[in-house]
């Protein structure tokens, strides 16, 4: 199966919601085997665009293909071709992992000769073989996700879908399902289209899209996307005099935010030395700072994301999601 191969492609795909532009006619191509990630705070349009690829909405215009199925007049072909894990819980936790899987397994008409195979299988891989017969009722929220990867893979997706997968969830825990799902990626060879408001994890993507009020705003490769804010940032702290001083110097504009200066250089572990020889004697402490994803969407946007974005109705679904990793 050749990464270069095109899984997905979406042409001026959108969805309006009355007089509301949830998505606003996108583009985008996602290769196999690749991790493609959709960046952008609550309300974006990240999960309208997932629940339009995979045919849990209709798109108000625009034409979507997934594995050569049309997600308007395919739906079908398309639901037999992806894997999809919810932002909200979707278990029953009065049924056993084996039960769960079981089940699913059976909507999917997954043959029976070879369903006992893939439950362990996929339970070894995400790490819950010793707790197959347990009830999901006692399992943590991390758990509780990786049992939701294992069933979504349970029918030989070749997409799978993880709509804000680790909402909730401790950074190990977050760190630990990642492995997981890199795992299966290399593994199974499935293509991943997440998405995700948490920057760390972003960086898990070999390309991603920065959504933001339903448009796609920029679209490339971690590195890529950071090379569009203009170099490392270099924070110092002097003299008031010095802010100016180092602008005129290298003709770089300097921001001051409290005691510090702050301005942008190419390759600032190169330029330090530098700094501190020109200014002798005049700059407290240096640090530097590479681009982030953080500064990438502060830059595209003109502001930071962040959690409580979104409807009234995302902040209560984001404090159960939280509510139940905790249990």
């Amino acid at each position: 199966m050749s990464r270069n191969q095109v899984i997905l492609e979406v042409s001026e795909l959108g969805k309006d919601f009355g007089a509301f532009r949830a998505v606003d006619s996108i583009d985008l191509q996602v290769r196999e085997r690749e991790v493609f990630g959709f960046l952008g705070p609550n309300g974006a349009g990240k999960s309208t665009t997932i629940h339009m690829l995979s045919t849990l909405l209709r798109p108000t215009r625009g034409r979507a293909e997934l594995a050569g199925f049309d997600v308007v007049r395919e739906p079908k072909g398309v639901r037999q071709s992806i894997g999809m894990v919810f932002q909200d819980p979707s278990l029953d936790d009065r049924l056993t992992a084996d039960e769960n899987l079981r089940f699913h397994a059976m909507l999917y008409d997954v043959p029976r000769r070879v369903r006992d195979e893939r439950i362990k299988r996929l339970l070894d891989i995400v790490g819950l073989a010793d707790r197959r017969h347990a009830l999901v009722r006692t399992f943590s929220g991390g758990m509780k996700r990786r049992l939701e990867i294992a069933r979504a893979l349970l029918h030989h997706p070749r997409v799978l879908f993880l709509d804000e997968p680790t909402v909730g969830l401790d950074p190990q825990t977050r760190h630990a399902i990642w492995e997981h799902v890199r795992a299966l990626r290399d593994e199974a060879g499935i293509t991943v289209f997440m998405t995700t408001h948490y920057m760390d994890e972003a960086e898990n993507c070999d390309r991603i899209a920065v959504i933001d009020r339903g448009t796609i705003q920029a679209l490339d490769t971690p590195a890529g996307l950071k090379r569009l804010v203009g170099g490392d940032q270099v924070v110092v702290t002097g003299n008031p005099a010095l802010r100016r001083d180092i602008a005129d110097r290298y003709g770089v504009e300097v921001r001051q935010v409290g005691r510090e200066f702050h301005f942008r250089v190419e390759h600032g572990s190169e330029f330090v030395p530098r700094l501190a020889v020109d200014f002798d004697g005049r700059v407290g402490s240096i640090q530097v700072k590479p681009p982030s994803l953080d500064d990438v969407f502060l830059r595209l946007t003109g502001r930071a994301i962040r959690e409580e974005e979104g409807t009234p109705l995302d902040r209560m679904r984001q404090a159960r999601r939280m509510w139940n990793g905790r249990r």
